[in-house]
């Protein structure tokens, strides 16, 4: 319950399971065409957090969305004689929404042989180039360059985490890249221009949108490669995905899209041209099981070191600091003990991930960029140095007042029968619901794929998504978290009993 109120997620775990339960529901409760129509409303699902020109909050009425897809969504739904509904969604997850709480997803779904093989794939209604894109007074010109070391060894290249972008980079050996997933590509641009990263690959409109806001990058060499834009609906709703299907070509015959393209300076003409040309995309194989065990557990086990990793340099610092706050609350000078109340407050009543982009996204703009593992470090240390001080500020208050007395009355300073009398006992006294946090922290790792490391929970997701393979490697992650926090409840079990029998 800790972890969840702290973050305000559900734990990586208890997500795993719930996705696990209830995808074999999916089928039951997909919205077919005769139920669109008796409620009056087409569910679509995007990621206003991706930003233009697809679907982004309008600068004028910052409550109402805007870009072309609102207005393509408007367009479907009212060839269907019904109203469009918005559902908000993260990026890379928006699939597992179809059937449950969406009718269909819309926001530069790429047409790929994975999701054709997954899902019900529409004829295309955008063809996207990729772009890359790096600072004016870098180095980088081309794709090509990326071929060579940079002056510092490997070039970070970002890319929205789950996209076209980010699988060709993964797949391009020939390149020395350190590819970094973000949920959004802003973040990649902002970190672009902040010198966080080298480069960034994003699909051509998005660049061309925000060109004039970030005026100190440059597109790379010409636009590559690139697809077309899909929309996607469950495998059991195939009279909505034919319905669909037609709207859009009813859409492009009579030149409504062709018009919406012009109005949002996005080439029409060329792009009705290339969706006429749109080739075929056949379907992907379904692997086996043994064959996906055998690819995916490398990069499981791997991701499942990294959130060892976080917990485990985290969390010494979280002690350290927590246990030094809460000296300073008790045993410090009257002026610093405000202070020191303060800090918990603020850290206990804002969000983990608020205060992660806070020092991943918001210092680079003062001057302080830090790699992303420092900064999820640093962020899980201070969240969990609040917490942490409450559990010790407990346990020093509960040591019997007259161990202080009896120290000082032996001629030692306060601060010599604090670190031989009082913090042992305290120590003692809180090892298990230290412990808890401990096991809670691994856990909360997951929130850091929200500043691009990659963690067991976050690794779990992009491959789920790519292999369509959602539940069984929910229960191989699972258990990897399992095996993970295991341990640490039996060691905690085991301080309670040194506890109990002592007392």
């Amino acid at each position: 319950m800790r972890d969840m109120r702290k973050s305000g997620t559900i734990s990586p775990v208890a997500f795993l399971a719930t996705v696990a339960l209830t995808f074999a529901a999916v089928q039951t409760r997909a919205a077919e065409l005769d139920e669109v129509r008796a409620r009056g409303m087409l569910v679509w699902a995007a990621d206003q957090e991706g930003g233009g020109p697809h679907v982004f909050p309008d600068a004028d009425a910052p409550g109402q969305l805007t870009g072309f897809e609102v207005e393509l969504a408007g367009m479907i739904a009212a060839e269907l004689g019904v109203k469009a509904r918005f559902q908000q969604g993260q990026w890379d997850r928006l699939p597992l929404l179809l059937g449950r709480s969406v009718d269909c997803v819309i926001n530069g779904i790429e047409l790929l042989p994975e999701r054709k093989r997954d899902y019900r794939c529409s004829r295309p209604y955008y063809a996207y180039a990729l772009q890359l894109v790096a600072r004016r007074d870098g180095p980088i010109d081309d794709l090509e360059k990326l071929g060579a070391p940079g002056p510092g060894g490997r070039w970070r290249v970002g890319a929205l985490t789950g996209s076209a972008a980010e699988a060709l980079l993964r797949s391009r050996h020939d390149l020395e890249v350190d590819v970094i997933g973000y949920d959004g590509t802003i973040d990649s641009l902002e970190q672009v221009q902040s010198g966080v990263i080298d480069a960034a690959l994003m699909d051509d409109c998005i660049f061309n949108f925000y060109a004039d806001r970030f005026a100190e990058l440059r597109a790379a060499g010409r636009p590559f490669g690139g697809g077309y834009y899909t929309v996607l609906t469950a495998h059991d709703t195939p009279r909505l995905a034919v319905a669909i299907d037609e709207a859009i070509g009813r859409i492009v015959a009579d030149g409504r899209l062709k018009t919406l393209y012009d109005r949002w300076d996005l080439a029409g003409r060329q792009q009705v041209l290339a969706l006429r040309d749109a080739a075929e995309i056949p379907a992907a194989d379904r692997r086996s099981f043994a064959r996906l065990a055998a690819e995916a557990m490398p990069m499981l086990l791997a991701s499942a070191g990294m959130t060892v990793l976080l917990a485990c340099l985290a969390f010494p610092l979280a002690v350290v600091v927590g246990l030094g706050i809460a000296l300073g609350r008790l045993h410090g000078p009257p002026a610093l003990q405000p202070l020191l109340a303060a800090y918990v407050e603020v850290v206990r009543g804002t969000p983990l991930m608020l205060q992660l982009y806070a020092i991943f996204f918001l210092l680079p703009k003062v001057g302080l960029a830090l790699p992303a593992l420092v900064a999820a470090i640093a962020g899980l240390a201070l969240n969990y140095s609040a917490y942490e001080s409450e559990i010790y500020r407990a346990g020093l208050k509960a040591v019997p007042t007259g161990q202080l007395e009896a120290a000082l009355a032996l001629g030692m300073t306060k601060w010599q029968a604090l670190r031989h009398v009082i913090v042992p006992q305290a120590v003692r006294l809180v090892m298990p619901p230290v412990t808890n946090d401990f096991i809670a922290m691994f856990k909360d790792t997951s929130v850091c794929s929200a500043i691009t490391v990659i963690e067991l929970t976050k690794r779990y997701s992009v491959l789920a998504l790519s292999t369509g393979r959602i539940v069984e490697l929910a229960v191989v992650t699972a258990l990897l978290y399992l095996a993970m926090s295991w341990p640490l409840s039996i060691l905690s079990r085991r301080f309670e009993s040194r506890q109990e029998r002592a007392a």
